[in-house]
């Protein structure tokens, strides 16, 4: 559950991935995977231009 190692609901990482916020997944056999080594630096990133408290989803 990629959505939980950043603490957010499915819906928000959706969001985030569909605008750009977050990397895109990778298809493996019908499945959906994410790589750690590419959300890492793109949670760094949002913590450095979204500091607001106002959406917690």
């Amino acid at each position: 559950m990629t959505y939980s190692y950043v603490g957010i609901s499915p819906t928000k990482f959706d969001q985030l991935v569909a605008d750009g916020r977050m990397p895109k997944a990778k298809q493996i056999d019908g499945r959906k995977v994410w790589d750690v080594r590419e959300i890492d630096p793109a949670f760094e990133e949002l913590g450095a231009s979204d500091t607001s408290w106002g959406d917690v989803s």
